[in-house]
């Protein structure tokens, strides 16, 4: 008796903490707007354009939820974080969800109290460096001065691979991406790393790409993705949803285009479920039936967005690769919508 009693105890404990802490997705239609935290600048994934409007990869997954949520893609306040400031400005609940390149990790997830919401791009780290340094391979590195960013997996990453490989190098930190590119391109270090895509991102915006070469190394896993506060699950619950929503729109077919001939009429059941004319996935989610339309509407399915923002006709040029979807021989996959 006493011992269900102390479970009964910490259930109602766990409970009201819970409630304590959720709430976002009330907060969020109150105040019809999303504060999403997002890069300081990194184009391709998340940088304001010559009109002072944000485009990239994480800003649509910011704007697919606003979609989903408000009905309204631009309702979004995009905050600016660097890899030191993003996980304050979640956890005081300045921002709704961080969409920036940040990689899932166990002591973020489990120490630093965050939920992510899936994977929304496979990336490893690498290397860049001058061409004229004629370095092939990151093993060659030794004694070498290297532009790495703060508060990052990437400060960790680096020293086990020197490390591993027996090898000195000289760290120059940096705050942010466009701070790392400027001391590169200055010369104050030999090298940069961060994520390959980064890496392409940063290389795309210099003034000769071709001067410049990305090593074939890759050192790490980076599962990319967005996250939330511990504890909101059912926020948590509408970020992860509506991520698989675009990527599932992506296997089945339904693209920006489509989806409204696609929810007038279809025989495919997980698309009629995923576009809300059957079932009530909506109302499970404490969202109306056309969430997910209006995401893959505004903003495009997975490939969609993929290709308008760092695929391969962009100056980016990434290819899909791990991020192809699981039937194409990738690694992108979402639960059934049912």
């Amino acid at each position: 008796m006493k011992k269900s009693v102390f479970i009964g105890a910490l259930t109602a404990a766990g409970l009201m903490a819970g409630a304590a802490a959720a709430g976002t997705l009330d907060d969020v239609k109150e105040r019809g707007k999303l504060n999403c935290g997002v890069t300081t600048g990194l184009v391709g994934f998340a940088a304001p354009d010559a009109n002072g409007e944000w485009k990239g990869f994480d800003v649509a997954v910011c704007r697919a939820v606003a979609a989903a949520v408000l009905g309204d893609a631009s309702a979004v306040e995009f905050v600016p974080t660097t890899g030191k400031t993003r996980f304050t400005a979640l956890a005081s609940g300045e921002i709704d969800m961080l969409s920036r390149v940040t990689t899932w990790t166990f002591s973020r997830d489990v120490d630093l109290k965050f939920d992510f919401a899936g994977v929304a791009y496979y990336d490893g780290q690498g290397f860049m460096v001058p061409k004229d340094l004629g370095v092939s391979s990151a093993k060659e590195l030794d004694g070498a001065t290297v532009c790495v960013q703060t508060g990052t997996t990437t400060e960790l990453n680096l020293a086990d691979f020197f490390r591993a490989n027996n090898i000195s190098y000289e760290p120059v930190p940096v705050e942010t991406n466009a701070e790392g590119q400027q001391q590169y391109v200055a010369g104050a270090c030999d090298v940069y790393t961060t994520d390959a895509s980064g890496l392409a991102a940063t290389r795309a915006a210099f003034e000769n790409p071709g001067d410049h070469v990305i090593l074939p190394e890759i050192i790490s896993k980076e599962p990319l993705g967005p996250l939330v506060r511990h504890g909101d699950n059912d926020w948590g619950d509408v970020v992860r949803w509506t991520l698989n929503a675009l990527i599932t729109a992506e296997e089945l077919g339904v693209t920006s285009a489509n989806v409204g001939e696609m929810a007038s009429g279809t025989q495919n059941p997980e698309v009629a479920r995923l576009l809300g004319t059957e079932g009530e996935l909506g109302a499970m989610l404490g969202l109306d039936a056309d969430w997910a339309k209006r995401a893959i509407e505004t903003q495009g399915n997975y490939s969609e967005i993929f290709a308008t923002n760092i695929g391969e006709e962009t100056p980016i040029g990434l290819a899909r690769g791990l991020n192809a979807q699981w039937t194409d021989g990738g690694l992108l996959y979402s639960p059934p919508f049912r």
